[in-house]
């Protein structure tokens, strides 16, 4: 079983790769302790910035980037990881998922995540980054992690979740639609399954 995450952090060290590893090691550890094997692939969008720009250009991708294309479509499970930039996705993140087919990821499951320097960006995962999924068909996940500044670290409170339960809820979420889905569906089939799994997942 593949799980790719991918991240579209500018800096090393990365908060937003911190957050893409997280969620793909918890959801690893959930599917592992379902007796599932995963193998679990990381794409820095960083290090193909100049390529994506070329392949909008140009059409044709580089073999790094055409490697880190078909990584993400042939994913069991996605995880989507972006910085916030002016309230929204980042243009290096929105260029790399413009250049996969519109319907590559139909019914594939989808877990999305951001990072900024405040909370009050959190939004950005339901008014861009969802939306963004739903238009290519993705299932994404109820669950959605942002990480402010002020989360790393923090255990939350008897009112709020802290970040280490939102990605160990979001992964769960993630774990339990990528095994429950027979790996011989086909794309409608995957659809169908993939709204029956989500309805079915419990918040309590």
């Amino acid at each position: 079983m593949k799980l790719v995450a991918v991240s579209a952090g500018l800096s090393t060290p990365s908060s937003t790769r911190l957050l893409a590893d997280r969620l793909a090691e918890s959801a690893r550890g959930e599917l592992a302790a379902q007796g599932h094997d995963v193998q679990v692939d990381v794409i820095e969008l960083r290090e193909l910035a100049v390529a994506v720009a070329n392949n909008l250009v140009t059409g044709f991708p580089s073999p790094p980037l055409a490697a880190a294309i078909d990584a993400v479509t042939g994913a069991h499970g996605l995880i989507a990881v972006t910085p916030v930039f002016t309230a929204s996705y980042s243009g290096l993140f929105k260029s790399f998922f413009d250049l996969i087919d519109p319907d590559a990821l139909t019914g594939k499951p989808v877990l999305i995540g951001a990072t900024g320097g405040t909370a009050r960006h959190s939004l950005v995962l339901e008014h861009a980054l969802r939306p963004l999924f739903a238009y290519l068909r993705a299932g994404v996940v109820p669950t959605a992690v942002y990480a402010a500044s002020e989360d790393w670290g923090s255990g939350g409170d008897e009112y709020t979740e802290g970040l280490p339960a939102r990605i160990r809820r979001a992964a769960g979420e993630l774990a339990a639609v990528m095994a429950a889905r027979p790996a011989e569906e086909t794309a409608e089939d995957d659809i169908t399954a993939l709204e029956r799994q989500l309805s079915d997942l419990r918040f309590d």
